[in-house]
């Protein structure tokens, strides 16, 4: 069959594609920059991309006409707290009228368990879009699931903020309210097992795994497997905004998806009925277990997608590519050049830079400039890195974001996604002499960005200088390098 993915570099995509590739399926994936579909090689060149924006005005033959099946992945809850659901509905509107072009003879899609008879925001948003699918010229088949528990995903990504960081917490009271969290195989093989049956035509189901837990208990069973000391204590008057607040500083989400999430939070949501798991035949996993699955991925660095490296954990939701070419001209530039006497382990040295590895100097300084740009509402160095060892065009690198990765060319270009008066790029280039180029380039907006970049230009000198060189100089067995 020939299967398109729309949001295919989204959390569930990015597991969902090596998936129908591995079932022997023609797969046609849809994101708004081709750029940001970061999968390796070998399946770059088993897929076809095409570049759509499914806010903008449908264009016509865009799509391939063959397909016979589509995955509709595309969410707006990140990206707003008050008109997501218009943004949500235009999407499936203009879906709509791309399917209609093709051949296709089914439509799968992930929503959220609705059976509340008050629902928040976010949960009308999924149901009118359910609504709005069914109204366009293909079947469509409806998966409704609550919280999705796998490493990278949102909802295990923040429980594990809060338990890791916290021994002692003062909550909410929507910590009670009772959720059926899923795993993420178990949601994978859902989307995979309805493909192409016809008796899941013109149908919803809800999915979930065995457990019925309150939020309270979900931290707590996350704290004891981990073996962590945590203690809950919840008051009835923590609002909704200083609830999301507290999710927004604590954790590494957005602010806007806190108040969305803490939203959701109130609702709750659990499954009404078994249909799909006894049709599929499909063994639920228990939520203790999906941790453990989710640790066993993390301890392997082999976390295949994860919900921070989307464009709407950070501060822009634009193309990438109108940032790959660094400007000359009204910017202000640090640059620096080492001759390197190991260049292959240098190149190692700046795809690992970032997260657990760090900026190879005065790390404290990285860090305290994280949590100022926390406090104004930027995102801080909490994203972090989802590969240890491996960078990809779209990537999210602490509050940087990756605009060209090309180790092959051994160049690296961020742009940074951290709250500035301008716009700032950080590049390094080994050349064919074996010197490692290093320049950081901001271009200035107005006055203040000029008096932002001349106050920090003490700092920028010791932290860039001490990088380079360490960056340079570093290899495991000289942890030292990186306290020089």
């Amino acid at each position: 069959m020939k299967i398109l993915i729309t949001g295919a570099n989204g959390y569930i995509g990015m597991r969902l594609l090596p998936l129908l590739l591995d079932m022997g399926h023609q797969v046609v994936c849809t994101v708004r920059d081709e750029k940001r579909l970061s999968v390796d090689q070998d399946i770059r060149n088993q897929i076809e991309v095409v570049e759509i924006d499914f806010l903008k005005e449908p264009r016509p033959d865009l799509l391939p006409k063959d397909i016979d099946a589509a995955y509709y992945l595309i969410h707006s809850m990140s990206t707003s707290t008050s008109d997501f659901g218009e943004k949500e509905a235009l999407s499936a509107l203009n879906f709509n009228t791309y399917i209609e072009e093709t051949h296709c003879k089914q439509v799968i899609y992930l929503s959220g368990i609705i059976n509340e008879k008050i629902l928040s925001k976010h949960l009308q948003s999924r149901k009118n879009v359910e609504e709005t699918l069914y109204k366009g010229s293909c079947p469509v088949t409806v998966l409704r699931a609550a919280i999705i528990v796998g490493s990278g995903s949102s909802s295990f990504e923040i429980i594990r903020d809060l338990c890791e960081k916290l021994p002692i917490m003062i909550t909410p009271k929507w910590v009670k309210t009772r959720c059926q969290p899923i795993a993420i195989r178990n949601v994978l093989n859902y989307l995979a097992g309805v493909l192409g049956r016809s008796a899941c035509y013109g149908d919803s189901f809800d999915i979930g795994g065995p457990d019925i837990l309150s939020y309270k208990e979900m931290m707590l069973e996350y704290s004891r497997i981990r073996k962590l000391s945590l203690s809950i204590v919840d008051v009835p008057f923590l609002s909704p905004k200083i609830s999301s607040y507290w999710l927004y500083f604590v954790t590494s989400t957005s602010y806007k998806l806190a108040l969305n999430l803490v939203d959701s939070m109130r609702v709750e949501v659990i499954t009404s009925d078994t249909r799909l798991q006894e049709m599929l035949e499909i063994e639920p996993i228990s939520y203790a277990q999906a941790i453990q699955l989710a640790f066993e991925k993390i301890e392997q660095h082999q976390v295949v997608s994860s919900w921070k490296d989307s464009m709407v954990s950070g501060r822009f939701n634009s193309d990438l590519k109108k940032y790959v070419k660094v400007p000359e001209y009204g910017c202000v530039k640090d640059k620096k050049s080492q001759k390197l006497e190991n260049p292959q382990q240098a190149l190692e040295n700046v795809w690992a830079i970032g997260g657990d590895r760090g900026w190879y100097y005065a790390d404290f300084l990285w860090k305290i400039r994280g949590f100022m740009d926390k406090i104004i509402g930027g995102v801080g160095l909490r994203r972090g890195r989802t590969h240890a060892h491996e960078i990809s065009e779209g990537d999210a690198l602490d509050f940087w974001r990756v605009i060209l990765a090309d180790k092959k060319k051994k160049r690296l270009l961020l742009f940074a996604e951290m709250k500035v008066p301008g716009e700032a790029w950080l590049e390094w280039e080994i050349d064919e002499d074996n010197v490692l180029h290093q320049t950081a380039t901001f271009r200035p907006k107005g006055l203040s960005g000029r008096l932002y970049w001349y106050t920090m230009l003490p700092f920028h000198y010791f932290i860039f200088d001490g990088m380079i060189r360490n960056i340079a100089t570093y290899s495991p067995k000289n942890q030292r390098a990186l306290n020089s």
